[in-house]
């Protein structure tokens, strides 16, 4: 199962994530749901300015996190 969701973190609200301060992405997708995920999933998306793009959201029949894939978007 996955998911598509368009994110876009600012460079700062990503280091608050990344430095502990938040550890789960709240995220709608496309098709409206509600998606929560750990914030280092994006840590690969990171760019100077911070996580922007749409991905795919997979997740197992147990809806656990399986990956995440960037389809398209800046950086």
């Amino acid at each position: 199962m996955h998911l598509i969701v368009d994110i876009r973190i600012s460079r700062d609200d990503y280091l608050r994530w990344y430095r502990g301060a938040a550890q789960v992405i709240h995220a709608r997708s496309r098709d409206g749901r509600s998606v929560r995920f750990p914030a280092q999933a994006l840590q690969p998306y990171v760019s100077h300015n911070g996580v922007e793009g749409t991905f795919a959201i997979y997740f197992d029949e147990n809806h656990k996190l399986v990956r995440v894939e960037k389809l398209a978007g800046a950086g």
